[in-house]
């Protein structure tokens, strides 16, 4: 038996695969310290759970409408027009398995084979791999250390051709954690309405800023009817196990991504989506301490990275990511990953697993405790130290 050929066109995103990797080392009695996976370490706030657990024994249990319940759509809306700067329709939004399903339908719905979507590179890996599994071409673009992580609009401008049909752009951005300036994004949607194009802004991040207020691109003016919007809850409200993500779409993309997901999971679970609602509606205390909490774990990272030698490390402004240049190590990001995992038992992500331009790179997580954090540090100093005198000395 045989796949589809269509299936050599996929990809994969590789931290699940490292962190299987970790957990047979740490099944032969390794210690490993786990910086691969971006998922908060905290437990979802406990009012969220409550109403979960009150909506089960209501019997919120059944079939929900398949673009959300209206109480969570709502919700949705009301806080995109408070922290977004644009109000819209309860009608336009739609909850989602995931943030990856708006990736799916997004593309699903608008990409014909040959058309083009460009990419953050490095980026989350899903975009180029859907791209090119429904046969359009992932064009990348370079999201470079030089720049702050941010892409350059004049780059962008000059990657637009005929064929393009759609621009992705994930503000604060996995894997970097740049953020986008609000010129970038006016330049960005200049570019869009100049060659009539879509942008799927993947904000999932949106809440997780050390310092700046977030900005959406949908919110300038002529965008809100060419963006789709993703976010969720996973990251936010460390509700990664929920599965609950969200798309705002315009208007004239409701009916065709309604058929989506009527064809693929009918819905969103129902009492999960109660719980969305008490997390996006109630009570914000816990996420600003976990964003508090974030932003010490990071100081703490990049200053620990900055002072072993071989590594450079910007500060991220958003996101809990660092994602380090280890060039002078002699070592590639995938090389140094591997020699991490294995030598001193730190699970870290090379940064070619986020597309070509990381080659130079690895990603941390820090959406752990200080005190791993700690102890990743010394053990990553145990391999890198070496590694870059003997490159230093040639």
């Amino acid at each position: 038996m045989q796949l589809a050929s269509r299936m050599a066109n996929i990809g994969t995103e590789s931290a699940f695969e490292t962190a299987a990797r970790a957990r047979a080392l740490e099944a032969q009695g390794r210690s490993v310290v786990h910086l691969e996976i971006g998922e908060p370490d905290f437990d979802t706030p406990a009012h969220v759970r409550e109403a979960v657990k009150r909506a089960i024994d209501a019997g919120r249990t059944h079939y929900p409408p398949f673009p959300g319940i209206p109480e969570l759509r709502e919700a949705i809306a009301a806080d995109t027009a408070r922290r977004r700067g644009f109000a819209p329709d309860p009608g336009n939004v739609f909850v989602t398995v995931g943030g990856k399903g708006v990736m799916y339908y997004a593309i699903l719905a608008l990409v014909d084979p040959g058309d083009e979507v460009i990419v953050p590179d490095p980026g989350y890996p899903i975009y180029e791999s859907v791209a090119n599994f429904v046969g359009g071409r992932a064009v990348p673009i370079g999201i470079r250390q030089e720049n702050d992580f941010r892409l350059d609009p004049d780059e962008l401008a000059a990657l637009v051709t005929p064929r393009t049909k759609m621009i992705v752009i994930n503000s604060p951005e996995n894997p970097t954690g740049g953020v986008l300036t609000g010129e970038d994004l006016e330049r960005i949607a200049r570019i869009a309405i100049e060659h009539d194009l879509v942008v799927l802004s993947d904000e999932i991040y949106s809440r997780i800023l050390c310092g700046s207020e977030h900005r959406s691109i949908a919110a300038l003016p002529g965008m809100a009817e060419r963006t789709i919007v993703l976010d969720g809850f996973s990251k936010t409200w460390a509700m990664t196990g929920w599965r609950l993500g969200y798309a705002i779409v315009p208007s004239w993309l409701n009916r065709g991504f309604g058929r989506l997901i009527i064809n693929s999971v009918s819905g969103a679970t129902t009492f999960a989506q109660v719980g969305a609602v008490e997390a996006i509606a109630g009570p914000q205390d816990e996420v600003d301490r976990m964003v508090a909490e974030f932003r010490a774990r990071r100081d703490l990272v990049v200053d620990g990275l900055n002072a072993i030698p071989g590594v450079r490390c910007l500060r991220p402004e958003g996101a809990f990511y660092a994602f380090p240049d280890i060039s002078a190590t002699g070592q590639t990001g995938a090389q140094l990953a591997d020699r991490l995992l294995h030598d001193a038992g730190v699970a870290v992500l090379a940064g070619t697993a986020f597309g070509r331009a990381g080659e130079n790179h690895i990603r941390i997580s820090y959406a752990t405790s200080r005190e791993n954090l700690l102890e990743a540090l010394v053990r990553m100093r145990s391999v890198i130290e070496p590694l870059a005198a003997r490159e230093s000395g040639r």
